[in-house]
């Protein structure tokens, strides 16, 4: 399986899974997701899958300080309805660090490690996303201005080309390298810039 380089660069996600501990899936319950990992999950890079990495990834720092997340022990909430836009895309990339699910998710085992009822869709916040420790309350609201990491101008005339396959083989490759530069411009130079992925307290 080969990926661009830039997806080994990318800042990975170490959080801890109290399930995973119980049940002795990863030593002490730790798990770390790479960028690799919500794309296997999509099906794609692109810059939504990058900024609900990143967004998600922002919240956990915030909320975390000093310690490892804990898989399982956030509460996600997302502004637009789950089928409007990417957002369904969003919410799953959030819904594999976090592990939260609105009710798919794993019942639990005598009453603990339930992920249910934790992905919430068009909530009143301030923001893209929100997320909140279930066990202190505590939350941020967190969104992503991908127009502040605009596209190559060749984009829209190569996109509708290579979708009819009207695109020669150099447009094809010349498309998917722009795109996927964008990708890297948000992942690499872009994933601590608070200009970009926009992180505040609630």
């Amino acid at each position: 399986m080969l990926f661009p380089d830039f997806f080994e660069a990318a800042p990975r996600i170490t959080v801890r899974d109290p399930l995973a501990t119980f049940l002795g899936a990863a030593e002490d319950g730790i798990i770390e997701y790479r960028y690799a990992d919500a794309v296997k999950l999509a099906g794609h890079s692109c810059p939504t899958v990058a900024s609900a990495y990143l967004m998600t990834r922002a919240a956990l720092a915030a909320l975390y300080r000093d310690t490892l997340p804990e898989r399982g022990g956030l509460r996600v909430e997302l502004r637009e309805d789950k089928l409007e836009g990417v957002t369904g895309v969003i919410a799953n990339v959030a819904s594999l660090v976090t592990g939260a699910t609105e009710d798919t998710g794993f019942k639990g085992i005598g009453g603990r490690f339930d992920r249910r009822r934790l992905l919430f869709f068009g909530a009143a916040i301030p923001g893209q996303m929100r997320f909140t420790c279930i066990n202190t309350g505590t939350a941020v609201t967190v969104s992503a201005l991908l127009d502040r990491v605009p596209a190559d101008p060749r984009i829209p005339s190569l996109m509708p080309r290579c979708l009819v396959g009207a695109a020669s083989p150099d447009e094809t490759t010349l498309f998917q390298s722009l795109w996927q530069e964008r990708v890297r411009t948000l992942l690499i130079e872009h994933a601590g810039d608070p200009d970009v992925i926009v992180v505040r307290n609630t």
